[in-house]
């Protein structure tokens, strides 16, 4: 699978989230509800989303990851139950426009991270996705931001 990466520099942004510690297999329903509340914390205070819904990954133990799922905001959210404020970082990303099943995404991840290291480059910090598409769109659009910068040269 051929996957077309870029580099792009990214402003940082303010994201309201949920966070929890999720097995894979309980991806879809944690998102769902994650992105529920976050939309009804977002217009109790008045503001819209900014951009699509984000999810990011950081594995914690083998098939569990903490994640953050949500929407970019114009300013902090204030925390309302689940749902706090965070911030996706500015700077330099490789991304990756993937069409298809989510369940081919860690693949896109494995390629982008693979380029990041051709280039000269390192991963600088966690990964996040964008979903642009309904889930029930036949080939949903997925976008993978991974934040990078020059690799520190061997000393």
């Amino acid at each position: 699978m051929d996957h077309d990466i870029e580099l792009v520099d990214v402003p940082p942004q303010h994201v309201a989230v949920v966070r929890a510690d999720v097995d894979v297999g309980e991806f879809p329903g944690f998102l769902g509800g994650a992105f529920e509340e976050v939309m009804t914390v977002l217009a109790q205070q008045g503001l819209d989303p900014t951009g699509p819904p984000l999810g990011r990954y950081v594995p914690v133990a083998a098939g569990r990851f903490r994640v953050e799922a949500g929407f970019p905001a114009a300013r902090p959210v204030t925390a309302s139950g689940r749902v706090v404020p965070a911030e996706l970082p500015g700077g330099t990303v490789a991304r990756c426009l993937h069409r298809g099943p989510y369940e081919e995404v860690a693949a896109v991840y494995r390629a982008v991270t693979d380029w990041v290291e051709d280039h000269g480059l390192t991963v600088s910090g966690p990964p996040w996705e964008c979903y642009l598409d309904e889930p029930d769109v036949p080939q949903p659009r997925t976008e993978v931001l991974v934040p990078c910068a020059a690799a520190e040269p061997a000393g």
